[in-house]
């Protein structure tokens, strides 16, 4: 007896929906479970775990914040670079800042919800990928005992950025500037305290400090390098995030950077600390791909161990 058309191609669905069910949901998942298990990838498939006093710290794969109960860095522990996951390598928000070379103007904070003492957040204020770098460049300089300077930043820690107003040439630029506002300093609001810009002036022009509210978009941005060093002491792994904002690695002259502060405050020596950096160091992936790197996370795990914080 032939079946009719209708109910032998709802049979062949339902048979495709089986097969396409062992091999997809059954076949396929225990295969690749099977190859996870093989020694040299099992520690990886089950997330890199770290143990220590035989319990289960930490993940190799993704960075911690170092830091005491207020938010503020340990000073017995490396410090890994920033994050922009959640508040600080939180795996269930990983992602980046979003900020590209031409973040160098800051959006200030409106004077008067400052004023009913609202904080710079709330009160409007979003700082530039360059201010960020700017300002984190300080803390880890005076954490670390170096010049935290950068070029292109302000003594204070924003971005060095001037807005050029005046007439312009066939290519864009100015001319004869009419005026000349530092976009990134925003004018006091205690007339016995005013701002001073970075500068005094730019092309025989006074610099003024930017009102809140007033448009400068018709100026050209021009940033001032000044005389920072051109090679910063503080590494740019330091000051920046990573794409995912997980990253437990810093670079190798980070390390270097924060070996004396560490040694001091375990009461060590700096070559010892040393040592254990050495012993954390990975090259290129490949030995092309990548950059060298230590992982912040298990060289501060190594630290514990082998030379605890005096109590």
């Amino acid at each position: 007896m032939r079946l009719p058309t209708w109910i032998r191609t709802h049979l062949a669905a339902v048979r495709a929906l089986l097969v396409l069910t062992v091999i997809t949901g059954l076949a396929y998942p225990l295969a690749v479970w099977a190859v996870a298990m093989l020694p040299g990838l099992h520690d990886k498939a089950n997330g890199s775990i770290v143990e220590s006093g035989g319990r289960p710290v930490a993940s190799a794969l993704i960075g911690q914040q170092f830091v005491d109960s207020d938010g503020k860095p340990l000073a017995q522990y490396f410090q890994g670079r920033p994050s922009a996951a959640g508040i600080g390598y939180d795996a269930l928000a990983s992602g980046a800042s979003n900020l590209g070379p031409e973040s160098v103007r800051d959006t200030p904070a409106d004077p008067a919800l400052l004023a009913q003492g609202r904080s710079p957040h709330d009160a409007g204020f979003r700082a530039s990928l360059l201010s960020t770098v700017c300002a984190e460049s300080l803390v880890v300089g005076r954490r670390e005992g170096v010049d935290g300077s950068r070029p292109f930043c302000t003594p204070d820690g924003v971005g060095a950025v001037l807005s050029v107003i005046g007439p312009r040439d066939s290519e864009g630029n100015v001319v004869d500037p009419d005026r000349v506002v530092s976009i990134n300093e925003s004018c006091s609001v205690d007339p016995a305290r005013p701002t001073t810009p970075f500068i005094r002036e730019y092309e025989g022009v006074s610099v003024e400090c930017a009102e809140f509210g007033a448009d400068y978009s018709n100026g050209r941005l021009v940033p001032i390098r000044g005389d920072a060093p051109r090679h910063p002491a503080v590494p740019a792994d330091a000051v920046t995030s990573s794409g995912s904002g997980l990253d437990p690695h810093i670079s190798p002259q980070y390390a270097d950077l924060q070996a004396a502060r560490v040694a001091a405050a375990r009461g060590i020596g700096v070559d010892q600390v040393d040592r254990l950096i050495a012993d954390n160091r990975q090259g290129r992936t490949l030995g092309f791909i990548g950059e060298p790197r230590v992982n912040v996370v298990e060289l501060n795990i190594e630290l514990d161990a082998a030379y605890p914080v005096p109590r």
